[in-house]
């Protein structure tokens, strides 16, 4: 091919980024002009990122620079293309996800709202020629609609933006502006879906799954597929659902993406080296797979090889620094008695959702967390209480505001979200350990023992500071009572049966027939020594009822 032929057709593919761009959006496919003198070439990173970008899949960040460059270049000279503004912002928006970096969220919306002023503008001249031409709103022309309506892909990158920024609300809001007027644009359900879930709208999500599955059924459908089961407690739906994103992944990102949902969902099952393993597959596909290096830390961390999880948590800060990544590393420096270095990554997670903060980020989620556990519990409970008021309402803020009121002193109070976060589908080890210990602090006995039980069967190393402390407490609860608990729907409290015993020095050997050979604890001989757990006064009365069948009372 000649200079002159080779111009020509990075020009057509230029035009074609411009022109076909609302197609590319709506079906993911973006058309070349042939050359009929070879083959058609691989697409370019222009093309590759536009295709994900329109499919709402997962693009290579240097694809996606790519794009950026090419739009922005292109809108110099042709501003008022308002299809080319919906992509640059859309391409901000997932740019600025895949690098956790807020800053290009400024720079989505403006470019995102100039789309829909270009599109407004370009809607209100037709009406006022055909006012001017006295044809009136029933020549085929006028659909009635205003810009905004006939631009779909503004306004679901505005509610990709909004996601991104933890706004679920009002992605749900764009998203739902966008099904009303279109309801066969399947783009607006990936959008509906992050909202509906960040909401706690779990049957929302539900329904926007099934109506998305009607319409693709491609790698990053089935990887949503399989968040969304996830969400719902279905594991093995959702590995299943995973597996075959994997197999029908037709990009290395697309495939990294649903490997790491692979590896998330050993991770929660308590299957540390089934979920390195499918870490290590995501990390062989896309090695900067920054996500999957952080949970690839994670399972080292549970395997005991502490220093690699470390490296492996700073090189994932290094390419995403996200805020919970910093959290999760500080707590491991917590857990090797590194104080100073724990410190600073708590130092770090401040600053970073500072920043977020000033481009319009909401990170209270991941704040209200830090501040309860190494911070100021009531500075948490107030910010998942404002949360809670915007109706972010998922099972995570549920746990989160329930660990916050329990950390403040609050415990009843916790106890109804802590309920609220256990009972709503997703099977977590952290969210079973949180109730358990409200109900210790509130002398429910049982369901205590029952739900930390249940956290240490689910992952028994689902935290490098926490999981330790739900064997301490699991042993300081001690064993059931014969017979069965006091209070099997635990709605009281329930006084622990066995108390914790500590060391003392070993008896001396008694002559059969003596006291201390009887097992009498009125002999002179030592016996071990037993710390008394308190038992509440409400439970004394039914501890006094029920002593004539409970062996040893």
């Amino acid at each position: 091919m000649n200079v002159m032929k080779a111009e020509q057709t990075r020009q057509i593919r230029r035009a074609a980024l411009a022109a076909g761009v609302g197609a590319v959006l709506v079906a993911g496919v973006l058309l070349f002009v042939p050359d009929r003198d070879r083959e058609a070439a691989a697409p370019g990173p222009e093309a590759r990122a536009m295709a994900a970008v329109g499919a709402g899949a997962p693009a290579a960040p240097t694809d996606l620079a790519a794009l950026i460059r090419d739009r922005e270049t292109w809108l110099r000279t042709h501003p008022d293309d308002g299809a080319a503004w919906a992509v640059l912002g859309s391409a901000y928006v997932q740019h600025g996800v895949g690098l956790a970096d807020p800053a290009y969220y400024p720079k989505a919306e403006q470019a995102l709202r100039r789309s829909l002023a270009v599109a407004e503008a370009a809607a209100a001249r037709e009406r006022g020629a055909e006012k001017g031409g006295g044809t009136g709103a029933g020549n085929g022309n006028d659909d009635g609609k205003t810009g905004a309506a006939r631009n779909p892909e503004a306004l679901l990158g505005l509610g990709a933006l909004a996601n991104a920024r933890h706004d679920y609300a009002a992605a749900k809001r764009w998203g739902e502006t966008v099904r009303g007027s279109h309801p066969g644009q399947w783009a607006a359900y990936p959008v509906l879906i992050t909202a509906y879930s960040g909401l706690g709208e779990y049957a929302a999500a539900g329904r926007a799954l099934s109506k998305l599955k009607d319409l693709r059924t491609d790698a990053p459908v089935l990887t949503r597929a399989a968040e969304v089961y996830r969400d719902k407690g279905w594991r093995e739906d959702a590995a299943a659902k995973a597996t075959e994103a994997v197999a029908g992944a037709t990009t290395p990102a697309e495939k990294a993406q649903a490997l790491y949902t692979l590896g998330e969902l050993a991770w929660e099952r308590g299957e540390p080296t089934e979920a390195l393993g499918h870490y290590n597959a995501a990390l062989a596909v896309t090695r900067d797979h920054a996500a999957s290096l952080a949970g690839r830390a994670r399972t080292l961390v549970a395997l005991g090889r502490t220093d690699e999880a470390a490296r492996d948590y700073q090189a994932a800060l290094g390419k995403l620094p996200r805020p919970e990544y910093a959290l999760e590393l500080g707590e491991l420096y917590d857990s090797m008695g590194l104080d100073g270095d724990a410190r600073t990554q708590y130092e770090a997670l401040r600053a970073r959702t500072v920043k977020a903060r000033g481009h319009g980020v909401n990170e209270e989620l991941v704040l209200a967390r830090f501040e309860a556990d190494h911070g100021d519990p009531q500075a948490a409970v107030l910010r998942m209480k404002s949360e809670w008021g915007q109706l972010h309402r998922s099972t995570e803020a549920a746990d989160a505001l329930g660990w916050a009121l329990f950390r403040a002193g609050q415990e009843k109070e916790a106890l109804k979200y802590a309920k609220r976060a256990t009972n709503q589908g997703v099977r977590s080890a952290l969210f079973s350990y949180h109730r358990g210990e409200i109900e210790r602090a509130l002398g429910m006995y049982g369901p205590a023992r029952r739900h930390i039980e249940d956290a240490l069967r689910t992952n028994p190393r689902f935290s490098p500071l926490l999981a330790p402390k739900a064997l301490d407490a699991l042993e300081a609860l001690g064993e059931p009572a014969d017979g069965g608990p006091v209070d099997v729907d635990g709605t009281g409290p329930e006084p622990p049966t066995l108390a914790r015993k500590t060391p003392a020095a070993p008896a001396a050997t008694a002559s059969p027939g003596s006291p201390a050979a009887s097992g009498s604890p009125s002999a002179g001989t030592p016996v071990p020594a037993v710390t008394a757990v308190p038992v509440p006064p409400a439970a004394t009365a039914a501890t006094a009822a029920t002593a004539a069948s409970v062996p040893g009372v």
